[in-house]
C-alpha cells in the first residue's frame, strides 16, 4: 500500500506541474527537479534511492523506444557522423577526461573509480534540451542531433562503467567489450525488428499490437544483456540493450506504416506518448527528491567541505568544457557541416549551442548508484553525479534560450512547413487521382466525382494555410460551422444513450466516428493558427528585409507556364513567379526546380506563387514565407 500511495502521489505531481508549467510557459523538467529538492526536506515525504535496476531495466528501456519510434531513421542517417562522433567518441573523452581531473583531487579513489565516474557523467540526457528546444524554436538539425545522440550515448557509458569498475582499463578489452556491445546490439535489435514485424504483419487487433508493443523494449533489453560473452579470463561482455531497444525502435517506427494498421499506429503514438511524459517527468521530479539524502551523507563523510565543492565544481566544468571542446574540434576537423538547402557551411552559433545543450539526465544519477559500496569516498562520487545534473539542467537549461536569441539562431519556419506540407499533399493526392483513373469503373452515382471533389477540398485546405491571414477563408468557416454541427450530433447521441434503447457497442462506435472527425478539424486549426502565430511574430521581430521590400509590380514572363519545362520537355507540379523580373519557373516539388535554379543564377531574393488565388512570398536567402 505504501508503494502504490507514492506511485499515486508522484503521478498526481506530475501532472500538477507539467499543467501550471505549461500555463506559465515553464519548463517542466526544471520546475520538477526544484519541486522535488523541496519535497525532500519536507518531513512527510519519505526517503526516495533511484536503484539502478529500476532505472535500467524499468526506465530506460521504454524511454529510449518511445524516443525511437519518434526518430526519423532518415534523419538520423544523414546526420550519422556528427551523432556518433557525439554518442560514442565524446562519451569516451569525457569519461577519461573527468577521470584525470577527479583522480588529481581524490588520489584516494584510484583509476577505476575515477574512470568509473567519468563513465557516470559522460552521457547527456537529451529530454531537456529536446523539450526546451521544442519549446524555444532550436534549428531542426540540432534537435535531431541531440536526440540521436541521447539514443546510443547511454550504451558507451554503461560499457564503459562496467569496464572501470571491472578494473579492467586495457585498451584490448575496452575495445572488445564496444565491439561485442554494439554489433551484438544491433543484432538483437534487429532481431527483433524482424519476429515483431513479422507478428504485426498478421494481427489485425489493435489491443493485441499494442501489448506486443507495450512489451517489446522490455524484452529486447532484457534478450541482449543476459546474453554473455567470454573474452579474456573470467571477464564476460554483453550486447548492448540500449543499442537493441534502439535499433529496433528505429526500425518499427520506420516501418509502421508497411506493418500495421492504421488504427494501431494512431493507438501506437497515443499510447507511447502518454507512456513518455508520464516517466519522463517522473524521472525529473525523483532526481530532486533524492538531493537532502545525497548532500547529507557528503557532507558527513571524511572528505571536508572545501574538497568536496571543489570536486563538483571542477567534474562540472570538465563536462562543459570538454564538450563544447569536442564539438568545435569535430566542426572545423571531421565534419564540416552544410546546410541541406543552400550548400552553404551551417553558422558557428549552431555548433555553440549543440556544445551548450549537453544536460545531465536520470541516467546520471542512477548510474552512480552502480559504483561498488565499498569504493572510497564513493558519497562524493554521488553527490558530483547529483551536482553536475542538477547544475547542467538549471545553468545550461535555463541560459540556452537566452544564447539561443542572443546568437539569432533561426527557428523552423511554419510558413515553410506550410509550404511543404501543401506541395507534398498535392504530390499524394495526384497519385492516388492518378489510381483512381486505373480503377474507375461504371459509375452511375458519380462516386468518382465524389472522391475527386473530397481530394480537391484537402488539397485547398493546406494551400490556404500557405495563404495570406485573411480574416476567415473557406476551410476555417468549414471547420467551424463542422465542429459546432458536431457538437449537435454528439449532444443528440447522448441524450439516446441516456434512454437505454441503442446498444451501447452502437453508441460507443457512432460516439468514436464523431471524436476522430472532430480531432483532425482540431489538428487543422491548430496548425493554422500555429503557421499564423509564426508568421505574426516573424513581423512582431522585423521579419525579413527581402519580404518587406517594396517593390513594382511585374508581369509574367509565360503567364500560366514554365518556360524551362516547355523548352525541357519536363512538368511541373505549382507555378511560382520572380517579384524582380517576372520570371515564371517550377517549384522545388518539381523535378527540375526551375525556381531554385532562377534565384541561384540570378540571386533574385523573393517568389511569389503564380496559382490562382495565392498571394504568398518566399524568400530563398532567409527561408521563410510572407
Amino acid at each position: 500500500m505504501h508503494t502504490v500511495v507514492l506511485l499515486v502521489g508522484i503521478v498526481a505531481v506530475v501532472v500538477a506541474v507539467a499543467g501550471v508549467s505549461s500555463k506559465l510557459d515553464l519548463p517542466s523538467p526544471l520546475v520538477l527537479i526544484l519541486v522535488g529538492v523541496a519535497g525532500s526536506y519536507l518531513p512527510f515525504v519519505p526517503d526516495v534511492t533511484l536503484e539502478p535496476e529500476v532505472v535500467l531495466f524499468a526506465l530506460l528501456p521504454p524511454l529510449l523506444y518511445a524516443a525511437a519510434l519518434q526518430t526519423s531513421l532518415v534523419d538520423f542517417n544523414a546526420n550519422r557522423r556528427p551523432i556518433l562522433l557525439l554518442s560514442v567518441v565524446l562519451v569516451i573523452v569525457t569519461t577519461l577526461g573527468v577521470g584525470v581531473v577527479v583522480h588529481a583531487l581524490l588520489p584516494q579513489i584510484g583509476w577505476a573509480a575515477s574512470f568509473a565516474i567519468g563513465a557516470v557523467v559522460a552521457p547527456p540526457d537529451a529530454v531537456a534540451a529536446t523539450s526546451i528546444g521544442r519549446r524555444i524554436g532550436l534549428p531542426r538539425r540540432i534537435v535531431t542531433i541531440l536526440e540521436g545522440e541521447s539514443l546510443l550515448n547511454d550504451a558507451t557509458a554503461l560499457v564503459a562503467l562496467n569496464t572501470a569498475i571491472a578494473a579492467i582499463v586495457s585498451w584490448r578489452v575496452v575495445g572488445t567489450d564496444f565491439a561485442i556491445a554494439a554489433v551484438g546490439g544491433v543484432a538483437v535489435g534487429l532481431a527483433f525488428y524482424v519476429v515483431v514485424g513479422f507478428v504485426r504483419k498478421h494481427v489485425v487487433q489493435t489491443t493485441i499490437d499494442s501489448a506486443l508493443g507495450f512489451i517489446t523494449p522490455f524484452a529486447a533489453y532484457v534478450a541482449a544483456e543476459e546474453i554473455g560473452i567470454p573474452t579474456s579470463g573470467d571477464h564476460v561482455a554483453h550486447p548492448s540493450g540500449v543499442v537493441a531497444v534502439v535499433v529496433a525502435g528505429l526500425l518499427l517506427g520506420h516501418n509502421s506504416p508497411r506493418l500495421q494498421t492504421a488504427q494501431s499506429r494512431i493507438a501506437m503514438r497515443l499510447n507511447w506518448s502518454s507512456i513518455q511524459f508520464i516517466l519522463e517527468s517522473a524521472v525529473f521530479l525523483l532526481i530532486g527528491l533524492q538531493a537532502r539524502t545525497i548532500i547529507a551523507d557528503a557532507f558527513s563523510g571524511e572528505a571536508s567541505v572545501g574538497r568536496v565543492i571543489g570536486v563538483c565544481v571542477a567534474v562540472l566544468a570538465a563536462v562543459v568544457v570538454l564538450r563544447i571542446a569536442w564539438v568545435f574540434l569535430a566542426r572545423y576537423l571531421l565534419v564540416r557541416p552544410k546546410d541541406g538547402v543552400t550548400g552553404q557551411p551551417t553558422p558557428w552559433a549552431y555548433s555553440f549551442l549543440l556544445g551548450w545543450a549537453g544536460m545531465r539526465g536520470v541516467v546520471t544519477l542512477a548510474a552512480a548508484f552502480v559504483i561498488p559500496p565499498e569504493t572510497p569516498y564513493r558519497d562524493v562520487l554521488l553527490l558530483v553525479a547529483f551536482f553536475v545534473t542538477a547544475s547542467t539542467l538549471f545553468v545550461q537549461g535555463l541560459s540556452l534560450p537566452w544564447f539561443a536569441r542572443r546568437l539569432r539562431v533561426p527557428s523552423p519556419d511554419a510558413g515553410a512547413d506550410a509550404l511543404a506540407r501543401a506541395n507534398l499533399l498535392h504530390q499524394a493526392s495526384q497519385a492516388g487521382l492518378a489510381r483512381l483513373e486505373q480503377i474507375e469503373e461504371d459509375d452511375p452515382h458519380d462516386v468518382g466525382e465524389t472522391i475527386r471533389d473530397r481530394v480537391r477540398r484537402r488539397d485547398f485546405a493546406a494551400w490556404e494555410r500557405v495563404g495570406p491571414n485573411q480574416d476567415e477563408n473557406p476551410s476555417e468557416t468549414y471547420n467551424r460551422w463542422r465542429r459546432s454541427m458536431i457538437d449537435a450530433e454528439r449532444s443528440r447521441v447522448l441524450e439516446v444513450r441516456s434512454t437505454g434503447q441503442v446498444p451501447h457497442e452502437v453508441v460507443d462506435e457512432v460516439l468514436a466516428m464523431l471524436d476522430v472527425e472532430e480531432s483532425m478539424l482540431e489538428f487543422s486549426d491548430a496548425e493554422r493558427n500555429r503557421v499564423r502565430a509564426a508568421n505574426t511574430a516573424h513581423l512582431l521581430e522585423g521579419g525579413c528585409e527581402h519580404l518587406r521590400q517594396v517593390r513594382p509590380p511585374v508581369e509574367p514572363d509565360t503567364p500560366g507556364e514554365c518556360g524551362d519545362c516547355l523548352r525541357e520537355g519536363t512538368a511541373w507540379v505549382h507555378l511560382r513567379m520572380c517579384v524582380v523580373c517576372g520570371h515564371v519557373a517550377c517549384c522545388d516539388s518539381s523535378p527540375q526546380r526551375h525556381a531554385s535554379v532562377h534565384h541561384e543564377h540570378t540571386g533574385h531574393e523573393v517568389m511569389r506563387s503564380a496559382e490562382p488565388g495565392e498571394e504568398w512570398r518566399w524568400c530563398f536567402v532567409d527561408e521563410l514565407t510572407g
